[in-house]
């Protein structure tokens, strides 16, 4: 069978606004300002960037903060421009919000901007180098923790054990709640990890509950995972 989605043969590096985060995850800024933020695989997103500009304590975290403003700048605009060109072929997505790859590009570029001019001032203060399913942070250091485009809609990149693993050690260090979002695959497909995780019991003591969002854009992925504990 061909593929009707977006085809990626790595992870890439895409930047989203704080806009696209909340309504991504439900997200209340006001609720937010006495909360401690993580944002896992947060890339060249400007949300961290944002979210204090707001007075929201906010950490990032990503592998790619090991590299220099300048190394992650130049994959910035190669990656964005693969997948504007490959996106406007695939089947799998509603533009009612972005209306167009250009529209989808503009916000992307302007997100990995806001993002650098952050990094090159905060890098050492905001973002944190590392990979899941290792979190160098304490026990339940933040209160709220957010994944996106990471965790399932990558299921074909990473295998349960990785999504098991690596939300065993982000609850470990959230005292309230996290969040991932989508919880579909690039083929608008629920992701196949999803009901096992919800079964594993390993994980009994995690309530995992999908919460109903007025934004999407992948086709099914108007829904964002929060798991909390029992």
């Amino acid at each position: 069978m061909s593929r009707q989605g977006l085809v990626l043969e790595k992870v890439v590096l895409l930047g989203r606004t704080f806009e696209e985060y909340a309504r991504y995850f439900g997200l209340d800024a006001c609720a937010l300002q006495n909360q401690r933020v993580l944002d896992v695989a947060a890339g060249v997103s400007s949300f961290c960037a944002e979210a204090n500009a707001r007075g929201i304590r906010t950490t990032a975290f990503d592998q790619i903060y090991q590299l220099s403003p300048e190394a992650i700048q130049a994959r910035c605009e190669p990656d964005l421009e693969a997948v504007t060109r490959n996106i406007a072929l695939a089947k799998t997505y509603k533009w009612d919000f972005y209306k167009s790859p250009e529209g989808m590009r503009e916000l992307r570029q302007r997100a990995y901007q806001s993002f650098l001019a952050d990094y090159r001032t905060l890098g050492d203060q905001r973002y944190v180098a590392g990979s899941l399913p290792h979190l160098p942070f304490r026990d339940r250091e933040f209160d709220v923790t957010l994944v996106s485009y990471l965790l399932f809609v990558y299921d074909d990149h990473f295998d349960y054990a990785f999504h098991k693993a690596s939300l065993i050690e982000i609850m470990r260090v959230t005292a309230n709640e996290a969040r991932c979002y989508p919880i579909v695959t690039f083929e608008a497909q629920r992701s196949r990890h999803l009901a096992t995780l919800q079964t594993d019991p390993d994980l009994k003591h995690f309530i995992f509950e999908l919460v109903p969002t007025d934004f999407e854009f992948l086709i099914g992925s108007n829904y964002f995972l929060r798991i909390r504990r029992r």
